[in-house]
């Protein structure tokens, strides 16, 4: 497939109760190895890419390494891939969108892009994220390529009381209506693990929405019921590869860490 039918055909596994299940990788061995199992599609996590190459997360890893990471993934797979760009490595529009298209000339067809400003507590105001996420739209659409611009809000990661949750429901579905009005193709929720706040966050966005998959997130068929269009499982496969191969190396060693 071309580019832009590989960008088609992942927008068109986005169906609202049916959801795309991506189950995050982090480099080429992870994604054939995803693929072989039977993924229609390919995701990066951005912790996970991080921490796989010895950085943390927050666009610590450079962007150069990161669209290497890229293609090397694209050459290993044929599968659509949509990698985590957490905030394109700018505050500033032209130049978010500038960092992006690298990605689209490795041929990549989908994005993470979040609300938060990486770095610092604070998240990015509404109208200001709309620029940026605009920004991005009109570079892509100047490409040629219908890149799913997964906008991605923090509302509910830097609430660590999920009891609180509620009462961020209403700027979520607001933000998800200004996303979508500036060209976003989804809207990402992670952190919100609460059935009947994800049901009403799903019927009122004009976004298929991606839940993230976590310890105490309902289980895929609550999900679909609630009307996700779109399930990730962020650093958690990762994390658990790490304690797998932790656990391993200490039979070998002693767990005596020498």
């Amino acid at each position: 497939m071309t580019q832009e039918e590989r960008a088609l055909a992942f927008a068109a596994l986005h169906r609202k109760g049916d959801p795309i299940i991506l189950y995050n990788i982090w480099d080429a061995g992870s994604a054939r190895c995803v693929a072989e199992a039977g993924a229609k599609a390919l995701a990066t996590g951005s912790w996970s890419v991080a921490a796989a190459h010895g950085f943390s997360d927050g666009q610590k890893i450079p962007l150069p390494l990161l669209v290497e990471v890229a293609r090397e993934i694209l050459a290993a797979t044929d599968l659509p891939l949509s990698v985590d760009f957490e905030g394109a490595y700018s505050e500033d529009p032209a130049q978010g969108a500038a960092n992006v298209a690298q990605l689209i000339d490795a041929g990549v067809i989908g994005i993470n892009f979040e609300d938060q400003i990486v770095g610092k507590s604070g998240i990015h105001p509404t109208d200001r994220q709309v620029a940026r996420i605009r920004a991005i739209r009109e570079m892509a659409e100047r490409q040629s390529v219908s890149l799913f611009i997964n906008a991605r809000t923090d509302l509910f990661l830097k609430e660590s009381d999920e009891t609180r949750h509620g009462d961020l429901i209403n700027e979520a579905i607001t933000r998800a209506r200004a996303y979508a009005g500036a060209g976003a193709s989804g809207f990402f929720a992670p952190g919100l693990a609460d059935a009947d706040l994800i049901g009403r966050l799903c019927a009122a966005s004009p976004l298929p929405v991606n839940v993230m998959m976590k310890p105490d997130a309902p289980d895929v068929s609550t999900l679909a019921a609630a009307g996700v269009g779109r399930i990730s499982y962020g650093p958690f496969p990762y994390r658990a590869m790490v304690a797998w191969l932790r656990a391993e190396a200490e039979k070998v060693y002693g767990g005596g860490g020498k």
